[in-house]
């Protein structure tokens, strides 16, 4: 996957996206990523990249020219730019759903604005446009590194167990069951038997209780969108009725 990141403040991704599960996966060439300063494609003698909004009003807007020509420069060096992606508080709420649609994309071209916002007609460059939820950042950076973490651990060989990404939380549709490692009993506080019995049969429809009862508690607007199972009909039933 080619990932192209637009932004002010390049800086801010170098550890991020050198690390870790990102770090890997550029080391493999299982992912490329290349920023880029649209300051460097400013015509203003003094490099701004804003300017008042026309009508007046608080705060100063992101120019059009500069972004536009830095995504003509990345579009020609990249042979193309993928699907343009807009950090915006107006844009469609990034979860699970995004992250797998977007895992499946050959390229991605990420904007990140500062300031106030945007001329408006930056938006006639973009495809899609994603917003973390109802709160405010002082810029994109933060969310599209967010945005590029949960895309790039779903794609292949990216993580070390390819059984690792479709069981976590919200993939499944549910939040993800309780998990243990050594000791059995630690403090006083035991492993339940079912995990300890190797009958794997038994461990899975445990865990699949366990998501269930912990969506139920935490996240019930997730079970009342999910396409219930008989069993979980009846599980959510009894969790209904207060009896688990």
């Amino acid at each position: 996957m080619k990932i192209d990141i637009l932004s002010l403040f390049p800086e801010m991704f170098t550890g991020p996206l050198s690390s870790s599960i990102i770090g890997k996966a550029i080391e493999k060439e299982i992912l490329d990523i290349q920023l880029t300063n649209f300051r460097d494609y400013t015509t203003d003698r003094q490099n701004h990249v804003d300017d008042y909004p026309y009508g007046g009003g608080a705060g100063m807007l992101l120019q059009a020219q500069p972004i536009y020509d830095a995504l003509d420069h990345v579009k020609d060096d990249r042979q193309g730019l993928g699907r343009v992606i807009l950090l915006d508080p107006a844009g469609r709420k990034f979860d699970q759903k995004a992250a797998e649609e977007l895992a499946q994309e050959p390229q991605l071209t990420f904007i990140c604005g500062h300031y106030e916002g945007y001329d408006e007609r930056v938006k006639e460059r973009v495809t899609d446009e994603f917003s973390l939820g109802d709160f405010v950042l002082t810029g994109g950076e933060l969310g599209a590194m967010v945005m590029i973490d949960a895309t790039v651990r779903l794609l292949p060989e990216v993580l070390g167990n390819s059984a690792s990404a479709p069981g976590d939380s919200f993939s499944s549709g549910l939040l993800e069951y309780p998990q243990y490692t050594r000791p059995a009993n630690f403090r006083g506080m035991k492993v339940p038997d079912v995990l300890l019995s190797g009958d794997h049969q038994k461990i899975a429809k445990w865990r699949q209780r366990q998501a269930f009862n912990k969506t139920f508690a935490r996240r019930p607007d997730m079970i009342e969108k999910r396409e219930l199972s008989k069993i979980e009909k009846q599980w959510l039933q009894k969790l209904q009725q207060g009896r688990i």
